[in-house]
């Protein structure tokens, strides 16, 4: 299926530069200031890992974009810029011995911008935004997320292409898996499945499996563990495809479910279905997380966190977890295009877990799952 991967093009990163500019406008922000990570890999199309020594790129709410890098990554800088829609960036680059925090400010006054609120992307490491702080000089320094979220956030057709693309490759990977599995293999035998299928359709992608009582906890268990017949198999990943992510989990069993299994995970379907249900444009995700928290603990397994002990989902995209975060006490609305998960579970400690999850786009009236959702305990991929 690799072929049918487009590469996001350079005019597409211009055009995201451009409304991160009007964003910055908006918010009453001077510039952007980016090192590595995936919002760096989002503007201008490169991966590039953070070392010590301070690579920068910024964004202007006037003039050209610019980058401020040591001087013996500079080579290596330009290749990597060059297949994006910054190969003719200006760079300005330091020795060992030089302020790279300077020449950030030196950048954007010969652009004229010498005071305003200066964002910082999130993930810019505290040493360097204390540097910047004491060198800053007219300029305050504030949270950049406003502009890297309000891009990133929102999607463009392109992106749900590659996403619903994703889907489907995780879809089939899982779906393989799951017809060779068998009661004695071990979580890292079927993992090596799923890893092998994703590979023959031509992607990177990821995988946690666990079973019998390490299901029942969040984050499982790093012992080895062997699937037994008739015990839960919790299955949790997904795949990139062109640095696009989609993550979804599947919950089953080895042979035949008892009654507790099986009430557990029409509970948590009903849960996941009336997120569902609740989600489209104009709603504040605090009620899609309360509408599946609600089934779950009307049937029981409340209150609150007690059995459900996470929120509801997280944004999607570059990376596994982004915004919006769909949680209780998230006020914000959806807008068309976001994408997030839907992943209620129960988790009963000492016993298994039952987690289904998907990832759901908001359209112009409606929300819809990417993948369909999960059928039973014993015929999870039934569509």
């Amino acid at each position: 299926m690799r072929e049918l991967a487009k590469p996001v093009t350079s005019a597409e990163r211009r055009h995201r530069i451009e409304r991160a500019q009007q964003l910055l406008t908006e918010h009453r922000m001077s510039s952007l200031l980016i090192t590595g990570g995936s919002s760096l890999a989002y503007f201008a199309g490169m991966r590039w890992t953070q070392s010590e020594r301070m690579f920068a790129l910024l964004i202007p709410t006037k003039g050209d974009v610019f980058c401020v890098c040591p001087t013996l990554q500079e080579i290596r800088v330009r290749e990597l810029l060059s297949a994006g829609p910054l190969g003719n960036a200006e760079i300005h680059t330091w020795e060992d011995d030089e302020d790279p925090y300077g020449m950030v400010f030196a950048g954007l006054s010969a652009r004229g911008i010498r005071s305003g609120n200066f964002g910082i992307e999130e993930t810019v490491p505290y040493g360097f935004i204390e540097g910047l702080a004491k060198a800053a000089t007219g300029l305050t320094l504030v949270s950049g997320t406003p502009v890297t979220a309000g891009c990133r956030m929102i999607k463009s057709q392109h992106e749900l292409e590659l996403m619903r693309l994703a889907a489907k490759v995780v879809w089939a990977a899982f779906k393989a898996a799951h017809e060779s599995i068998h009661a004695g293999m071990t979580n890292r035998q079927l993992s090596e499945l799923v890893e092998q299928a994703y590979r023959q359709l031509g992607f990177e992608g990821f995988v946690d499996v666990h079973t019998n009582s390490a299901s029942g906890l969040l984050y499982g268990s790093p012992l080895p563990q062997t699937i037994a017949e008739g015990t839960i198999v919790l299955m949790d990943g997904g795949c990139r495809v062109e640095d696009y992510i989609i993550d979804i989990c599947r919950t089953f069993v080895v042979g035949k479910p008892n009654d507790k299994m099986k009430r557990v995970f029409e509970i948590v379907r009903q849960a996941h279905s009336a997120a569902l249900k609740a989600a489209g444009p104009g709603i504040a995700y605090e009620q899609i997380d309360a509408a599946a928290r609600k089934v779950i603990s009307d049937s029981g397994f409340g209150p609150g966190y007690k059995y459900f002990s996470h929120r509801l989902g997280h944004g999607i995209g570059l990376d596994l977890r982004e915004w919006p975060y769909v949680a209780l006490g998230n006020q914000e609305r959806m807008r068309p295009n976001i994408v997030f998960s839907d992943g209620p579970g129960i988790y009963l400690r000492g016993e298994f877990g039952v987690r289904i999850e998907d990832d759901i786009t908001i359209t112009d009236s409606a929300a819809e799952l990417m993948t369909p959702q999960s059928h039973s305990l014993e015929e999870p991929f039934k569509v």
